[in-house]
């Protein structure tokens, strides 16, 4: 792992919303860096602020102050459009709730974001075909989500978020609908895809034993980031 090239930075990063008179600190001064490569884990209970979090770092929601550069671009500055263009070419998204369409097919589903990007049908089967023998599910190409187990369709989705090459893959609690055996399973596909990409993967979780899997852990509390583990180095945070 290359860990010179900073694709995520983010500096002294506040969210605070507004509940009647009370302001309530979502994000409370986060400040960190994650390097190409690196599969990081942000971890806290609900309510820590780990979801917030994400979706600024996809640019789903605007900080109320602070910085996010990623791959280069500060997107706190970006208009909705320009989000749409930068979510686009630089990031994949896997979901708890797998968010397959039912009545396509795995390979259509795969399918799906390379057609927003206008790839050409056979381009785009092609490439998806590609990603779901990637997967482990070559023989599944053609079943729908509902003649699938949840483990298969989480599969799918992990395809559809890696299909379109992105620099960087977030997941949302991606194993929340699945058992502990199946969760394990897409975790170790997950880390095995994206390090032969030497694409960087942020997953947020509250489960301290999935996030073993990352090379880097975030705690995170009341919207501070408390500590940083890292391979077994556990690092305050300033």
């Amino acid at each position: 792992m290359d860990r010179k090239i900073p694709v995520i930075s983010v500096r002294d990063l506040y969210k605070i919303y507004r509940v009647g008179e009370t302001k309530v600190r979502a994000l409370n001064g986060v400040d960190f860096t994650i390097y190409k490569g690196e599969f990081c884990a942000i971890v806290g209970a609900s309510g820590s602020g780990k979801s917030t979090l994400l979706n600024m770092l996809a640019g789903l929601e605007g900080p109320t102050k602070g910085e996010i550069v990623i791959a280069g671009e500060h997107i706190e500055s970006k208009t909705e459009n320009e989000l749409v263009r930068f979510r686009q070419a630089h990031i994949g998204f896997i979901f708890q709730s797998f968010n397959l369409m039912p009545t396509m097919t795995a390979v259509e589903n795969v399918a799906l974001p390379l057609t927003f990007q206008g790839v050409e049908k056979k381009t785009r089967t092609q490439k998806a075909q590609a990603m779901l023998d990637m997967v482990g599910l070559g023989k599944y190409k053609n079943h729908r989500p509902t003649q699938m187990s949840g483990g298969q369709q989480q599969r799918v989705g992990v395809a559809r978020a890696l299909v379109v090459e992105p620099e960087i893959v977030f997941a949302d609690e991606p194993t929340g609908n699945l058992d502990f055996a199946t969760s394990r399973e897409v975790m170790g596909l997950m880390q095995r895809i994206v390090r032969e990409k030497g694409q960087t993967l942020i997953m947020v979780t509250h489960d301290n034993e999935l996030a073993e899997f990352a090379d880097r852990i975030f705690h995170i509390r009341d919207g501070k980031i408390l500590r940083v583990e890292e391979k077994g180095i556990k690092k305050e945070n300033e």
